[in-house]
C-alpha cells in the first residue's frame, strides 16, 4: 500500500476513469484509491488495518468475482466475518444521445439531502442510521434525478454511485405503471454521457424487471464479468 500524493492521485484517477465500470473509487470508505490486485497481501491488508475493524461496522466492497475465493481464504484466515450479499451484472449504454424523451405530467429535478430517510429506508439494503451516511454522500456529492408531486412529495428517483454507475431506482408503489422508472434511467444517462461519463449500472441477477427495462432502452450485457457486495465484520 503506497499514500499517493495529490499530484499522483489525480493521474491515477485519470487511469481508472477509461477503465470503468471494471475499475471502482471507493472514498466513502476511505477517502483514497484502492486498486485491488491477485496480491493478498493488499486484502489482508484492508481486512487487518486496526483503524477500519475498530469502527465496528462493516465495510463493503464491489469486487470482480474472480478475487471471491481469495477474499474469502484472507478473511477467514484472519477471522473476519464475510458475507455476500449480492451478484449483479454489469449492464451499459454505449450511446445515450438516441434515447427518446420521454414526455411527463411532472418535472425532473435533483434529488435533495431531506429526502435521504425517505431513501434509506426505501432502498433493499438500506440499514437505517448505519447507511445513511452512504446515501447522504450520494445525494449531495453525485448526479441524481427524481420526479415530485404537485405537494412536493417524492415519487419517484435514481442515484448515482462513487463508482459511476447508476443505482437505487425506486418508484413509490402508488406511482407505478406509469413509466418514470423509464424516464428517469433516460434522463440519467444523458446525463451522465453529456458530462463523460460512463453510462453504466449493476443489475441484480435475479431482478428481472430491470433488467427488461434497461434491455428496451438499449442497455446491453457483458457476460464474462459480474460483480458482488461483500458484507465484513
Amino acid at each position: 500500500m503506497k499514500a499517493l500524493s495529490k499530484h499522483e492521485l489525480k493521474k491515477v484517477l485519470e487511469v481508472l476513469r477509461h477503465y470503468f465500470p471494471k475499475s471502482q473509487e471507493k472514498p466513502d470508505f476511505y477517502r483514497d484509491v484502492i486498486i485491488f490486485t491477485k496480491d493478498e497481501s493488499c486484502l489482508r491488508n484492508i481486512l487487518t488495518r486496526t483503524d477500519v475493524l475498530d469502527w465496528k461496522q462493516f465495510i463493503s466492497l464491489s469486487i470482480d468475482l474472480q478475487h471471491e475465493e481469495m477474499l474469502n481464504a484472507v478473511a477467514l484466515n484472519n477471522g473476519v466475518p464475510m458475507n455476500k450479499i449480492c451478484t449483479s451484472h454489469v449492464m451499459s449504454l454505449e450511446d445515450p444521445s438516441n434515447l427518446p424523451a420521454d414526455k411527463l405530467s411532472i418535472q425532473v429535478s435533483s434529488v435533495k439531502e431531506s429526502h435521504v430517510a425517505l431513501i434509506n429506508s426505501a432502498w433493499k439494503f438500506g440499514k437505517g442510521e448505519f447507511t445513511e451516511p452512504m446515501v447522504r454522500n450520494m445525494i449531495l456529492n453525485y448526479p441524481s434525478c427524481c420526479l415530485l408531486d404537485s405537494e412536493g412529495q417524492l415519487v419517484s428517483w435514481i442515484l448515482s454511485y462513487a463508482s459511476c454507475a447508476m443505482g437505487m431506482l425506486y418508484t413509490m408503489p402508488e406511482h407505478r405503471q406509469k413509466g418514470y422508472a423509464k424516464a428517469l434511467v433516460t434522463t440519467m444517462a444523458k446525463k451522465l454521457h453529456s458530462e463523460g461519463y460512463p453510462v453504466y449500472c449493476l443489475v441484480e441477477e435475479e431482478n428481472q424487471l430491470s433488467y427488461s427495462l434497461l434491455k428496451s432502452l438499449g442497455f446491453t450485457m457483458d457476460p464474462s464479468y459480474r460483480t458482488a457486495w461483500i458484507k465484513f465484520n
